[in-house]
């Protein structure tokens, strides 16, 4: 059948006093404590949506924008504009340089291997499918700092509990950090996992919610435009889109499907609305159940939604996809702030909202008005180096990765390039020649901070630097080139870097603010508000957006 998310009911009442609701007004306090710490991350939410398609936003985000602290010249200053380092950064208040998540994944030079960022094979994984514990393992063990939750949990008085959600493993554990009350992401086989970090069983309340609320429900539905199609913006089959297998470029989208265990299925689910309202639930039933908010601590709760970044890679930000994803996304935000105002109180929780990156125009899209544009192939810089190496070294593998805006190479290699200056400038010359390259810095020039120019392009290398998990030679990207999909991130170019930051509720004044800021001052504007200090912030606290200091 045909449907829209949001004509199915708000979720079912789950069976258990941890789900009972125990009033059905907003509770009244006689002092306004904070006692919900929450943050949103909009996986891939460029800054510019909101003048493209807020307009039509009348429920969460246009609380939040109409409401909160709506910062309008926010973005990342660093290259790595990807997952795993910008849920880091918002977490942590620290650039990747200093919180060690340099990329989603990296080549590590000890076990010669690419090793995930959240990689750990000395912690096993819970799955609430239908194995208990599942392969390899995951973990927040290679941040080299702690998280805004950690910090929390370690200076605040009482018992501080952390929940976080996610579509992707390395949201769901840097938002979280070390330790948590409850952690979930979804598995490639459509079960929902955790780190062995929150315990060794599964959590009874996610147990009882999901079984009671499992995405099966969804088998057979489709997802179909939110509003008239009149009222979208861009064509509905742009050049360049690459919807998943058996979709369209135009909508409707059917998600189809028979089991959970129907790939594809999954696959469509987490790429439409229905992934994110789930995960707007999983807050709400956490709120409810943990009873985040509604004790004599602070608690924290960090969701990020996922969908937005799926559909993005596959459709481009100028498609009716994107469009609708956050038409939808804005209703799921408004429910889940309608039952934090039931269930902790108006003026008891404060919520950020931010982006782990934007996203790159469609290639194809920008050729087609006359632009330079393309994509950046691994193989081709691999090949273009070790060409030019032979001359000097002989016929040889010479290059181990390309990958985290880099060149490694294999053990041994960049120390004889160091030392002969006519190959490593040969090497030099391959990558920065190669189609889509912009730049290229030295691995040791970076370490010594004899960086040339101190220009913003320098600068975002250098804070995503790390001089044991970075590359020998880095690169970054001219404008509208990618790597893969139909449009990505990644780059230091503005539209991966500018992302909304928001703040909203207790201790924040209102208003729209023009200063220069970034995601990393979002966890020490929010550790000001609850009198925490972190370990070792690169952001600042936003005292302009803070009311009662």
């Amino acid at each position: 059948m045909q449907t829209n998310f949001f004509t199915h009911s708000w979720p079912r009442v789950v069976c258990g006093a941890l789900l009972l609701w125990v009033s059905l007004a907003v509770p009244a306090f006689a002092a306004d404590p904070l006692r919900l710490v929450v943050i949103l991350v909009v996986d891939q939410f460029r800054a510019d949506y909101i003048d493209t398609y807020g307009q039509q936003w009348t429920q969460g985000l246009r609380r939040l924008i109409d409401d909160g602290a709506r910062f309008t010249d926010a973005a990342y200053p660093y290259l790595s504009t990807v997952t795993c380092a910008g849920h880091a950064t918002i977490a942590t208040g620290s650039y990747p340089a200093t919180h060690g998540m340099i990329a989603n994944s990296w080549w590590d030079r000890e076990t010669r291997q690419l090793v995930r960022c959240t990689f750990d094979p000395q912690t096993p994984v819970i799955s609430y499918g239908a194995t208990d514990v599942i392969r390899e393992g995951e973990s927040a063990h290679r941040l080299l700092v702690p998280t805004l939750a950690d910090e929390m949990r370690t200076q605040l008085d009482g018992d501080v509990r952390v929940a976080t959600f996610s579509l992707k493993e390395r949201s769901a554990i840097t938002l979280a950090g070390q330790r948590a009350d409850a952690l979930l992401w979804l598995g490639d086989d459509g079960s929902w996992l955790a780190s062995h970090e929150v315990g060794f069983q599964p959590v009874p309340l996610l147990v009882d919610v999901l079984s009671a609320q499992p995405i099966t429900d969804a088998l057979g539905d489709t997802w179909v435009r939110f509003t008239d199609s009149a009222g979208y913006r861009y064509t509905d089959d742009a050049i360049g889109e690459r919807p998943p297998a058996d979709w369209d470029r135009t909508f409707p989208h059917p998600l189809g499907g028979t089991t959970v265990t129907d790939h594809q299925f999954i696959e469509r689910w987490k790429t439409s609305p229905w992934s994110d309202a789930y995960l707007g639930r999983l807050g709400v039933l956490a709120v409810d159940g943990l009873t985040l908010g509604q004790r004599d601590t602070i608690d924290y709760l960090g969701i990020g939604f996922s969908a937005l970044d799926l559909v993005g890679h596959r459709f481009g930000p100028r498609s009716h996809e994107v469009q609708d994803m956050l038409l939808q996304l804005d209703q799921t935000i408004g429910q889940l702030l309608n039952e934090l105002d039931r269930q902790v109180g108006v003026n008891r929780y404060v919520v950020a909202l931010s982006a782990d990156h934007g996203v790159s125009p469609v290639p194809e899209q920008m050729e087609a008005a006359g632009l330079d544009a393309g994509r950046v192939r691994g193989r081709t810089i691999r090949e273009r180096v070790e060409g030019a190496l032979e001359p000097r070294f002989g016929q040889g593998t010479y290059v181990a990765s390309v990958t985290a805006g880099g060149v490694y190479f294999k053990p041994g290699v960049y120390e004889r390039l160091k030392v002969d200056s006519v190959a490593l400038e040969a090497a030099i010359e391959a990558l920065a020649t190669s189609p889509g390259v912009a730049r290229v810095f030295r691995h040791e020039m970076l370490v010594a901070g004899k960086v040339a120019g101190g220009d913003s392009e320098a600068r975002a290398v250098v804070s995503s630097f790390h001089p044991v998990r970075s590359g020998d030679l880095m690169f970054t990207q001219k404008p509208y080139w990618i790597t893969g999909n139909a449009a990505s991130h990644g780059t230091s170019n503005l539209y991966d870097r500018r992302v909304p930051v928001i703040l909203y509720g207790l201790g924040i004044r209102a208003g729209r603010y023009n200063e220069p800021v970034t995601p990393a001052d979002i966890a020490p504007t929010l550790g000001r508000l609850m009198g925490i200090t972190l370990a070792r912030p690169d952001g600042r606290v936003l005292h302009e957006a803070l009311g009662r200091e």
